[in-house]
């Protein structure tokens, strides 16, 4: 049955919030009469990182501006100080599950109350000896490699979102670093930050559930789509138990699992009615499972033109089943090709051939799937890449691999 849970993380709370250790003004004036400044606290949460272990970034300060244009060097920043600042893995922030929910709070600030518009997450760069301030870590090796952070990072990545503090109220903002997306490889072994951040809800919300704690060792992924576009994807923990969190509400998900060699498992219409309420679609008792199944690859080169080395390519495999809606069964970063020409990037997609498993949500657990045959090894494939048009190409794999290759053009 669908789970309601109530986190009261109200701006004008007198509550303390153990999560974050911190506790609200409640006054709206001063002793003096004067209205009590209000607070601001930050917190950085991320997803799953693609091709990575560890993607590390040295935080030094956060900046609070009520100007979205204002400079650097302008007055009037607040400013919440890391002394000292703080290195973090960044993919130690996608399991929602774990008693912090993923979040990593950054401190807090007093604020006059009044519109603010701008935020900068300023970042210490890389020095010349180690440890690394900033670096990345690939799938399965150990090595720290520099990530490097352009000058425009180092002042501050600029954020655009505004809020209000009122007299006595303290604002919880949610920086969500969405590190697969934030990292470009610009050849020869080397990596920069690129970074894509938004704001996102606090106040905890989403979809949960158990998967089969023997699926733990194939790389199980869950995700919440939208018309066929990931909108939130974790892995389940240890115990199988995964949390979708901080989705938009109110509004309808479809639900993805996915697995190395095993069929696709999606449900449709999973409900998420509110900013506070958490939907199960699972349980201990019935975990999700999905089936062993072969698997086909598609492969291929992705060239950019105009060529740039300066943009990371994506390429996501498909699938549509009947009148249901699309589902993205895997995304993946395309590899650089080192050396001449630019704009050249190579992948390789591993799917499943075997009839992936549809299920419309139902409140009375457990969901009933059944089998879409038709589905059964049809992929389409497509590109894409920032300032260049995305190409789709509907993909046979159901009897042998398949290569695709793409041009992308503005």
């Amino acid at each position: 049955m669908t789970e309601r849970r109530r986190i009261s993380l109200g701006w004008a709370s007198c509550f303390a919030i153990l999560v974050l250790g911190f506790v609200a003004a409640c006054n709206s004036t001063g002793a003096d009469g004067a209205a009590a400044p209000g607070a601001v606290s930050v917190s950085l949460t991320d997803a799953p990182a693609c091709g990575f272990d560890a993607v590390n970034v040295t935080v030094s300060k956060v900046r609070i501006h009520q100007s979205d244009s204002a400079s650097e060097s302008a007055a009037g920043w607040t400013e919440i100080t890391l002394n000292p600042p703080r290195k973090i893995n960044l993919l130690d922030l996608n399991d929602p599950t774990q008693p912090n929910f993923a979040l990593e709070h950054l401190g807090e600030a007093a604020l006059p109350s009044g519109h603010y518009t701008q935020l900068r997450l300023v970042l210490v760069p890389n020095g010349g000896s180690s440890p690394l301030a900033n670096s990345v870590v690939l799938t399965g090796t150990t090595t720290e490699i520099a990530l490097d952070t352009p000058s425009a990072v180092q002042s501050g990545i600029k954020l655009i979102h505004q809020f209000e503090v009122g007299p006595g109220q303290r604002v919880d903002l949610l920086l969500d670093f969405d590190a697969c997306h934030s990292i470009v490889q610009t050849g020869n072994g080397k990596y920069k930050l690129k970074p894509v951040i938004k704001v996102i809800p606090f106040v905890l919300n989403g979809i949960e559930g158990v998967v089969d704690t023997a699926l733990l060792s194939s790389n199980v992924v869950v995700s919440a789509q939208s018309s066929g576009n990931i909108v939130r994807v974790t892995r389940p923990n240890s115990t199988g138990k995964f949390l979708l969190a901080r989705l938009d509400a109110p509004a309808q998900y479809t639900v993805v699992f996915t697995a190395d060699a095993n069929v696709t498992k999606v449900i449709t219409g999973v409900p998420v009615p509110s900013s506070n309420m958490i939907t199960a679609v699972s349980t201990n008792v019935a975990p999700i499972t999905l089936g062993a199944s072969p698997t086909h690859n598609i492969s291929g080169t992705v060239t950019l033109n105009p060529p740039t080395d300066d943009e990371t390519v994506f390429v996501a495999a498909k699938q549509t089943f009947g009148g249901s809606p699309t589902v993205t069964v895997k995304a993946i970063p395309a590899a650089l090709v080192d050396g001449p020409p630019a704009g050249d990037s190579s992948y390789i997609l591993t799917l499943p051939t075997g009839a992936p498993l549809l299920g419309p949500y139902s409140a009375l657990l457990p969901i009933t799937f059944t089998a879409q045959p038709m589905a059964a090894g049809q992929y389409a494939v497509q590109a894409s890449a920032a300032g260049y048009t995305a190409q789709s190409v509907s993909t046979d794999i159901s009897a042998a691999d398949h290569v695709q290759n793409f041009t992308l053009v503005p």
